[in-house]
Order: structure tokens, then sequence, then C-alpha cells
């Protein structure tokens, strides 16, 4: 019994970094994988660095964009989910 209540604050402790750390971090990973999969030619996005484009072609994992300067090449892991969910929230106003 003294050993269980030797390693019940670990426990807790673990439990509690699990809950406000670990899974908030799982659940935001599957929510941008989600993202990236859901892309669609025509969508606006913005990239983890700031630029604006539109989706103009896609492949497995990466995407291209037009943007007012021409054409770029992009991973499909640099555009950023937060950014273009803001843009395409302020656009549908």
């Amino acid at each position: 019994m003294e050993q269980l209540q030797t390693f019940m604050p670990f426990i807790l402790m673990f439990v509690v970094v699990y809950f406000l750390m670990i899974r908030p971090q799982q659940k935001r990973a599957k929510l941008e994988k989600q993202f990236e999969k859901d892309l669609k030619v025509g969508d606006k996005i913005i990239t983890k660095s700031g630029i604006h484009g539109k989706v103009v072609d896609l492949a497995d994992d990466t995407t291209v964009i037009e943007t007012m300067a021409g054409k770029l090449k992009l991973e499909r892991s640099a555009i950023s989910l937060e950014l273009s969910q803001k843009l395409n929230k302020a656009n549908a106003k």
C-alpha cells in the first residue's frame, strides 16, 4: 500500500500531462492531416510562412499554388490550417 502512495503523485502527474499536452497535440495533428487530405483545386490558402495563394494543382504530397508573383510548388504540410481557416471565414462574410 505504501508503494502505491509513493507512486500516486507520479501517476497523477502523468495523467494531467496526457490530458493537457499530449492528447490536444494528437487531436491537432489529426485535424491537420484531414485538412491536407481535403484540399481541393480552387481553395484559397495561406502557408505557414505567410504566402497567400490559390490551389491550382494537387499531387500526393505536394500542391501547386498560384500567387500574385506566379506559381509555387509546395509540400502540403507547409499549408497552415489556422491561417487558411481564418482567411476562408473572413472571405465568407
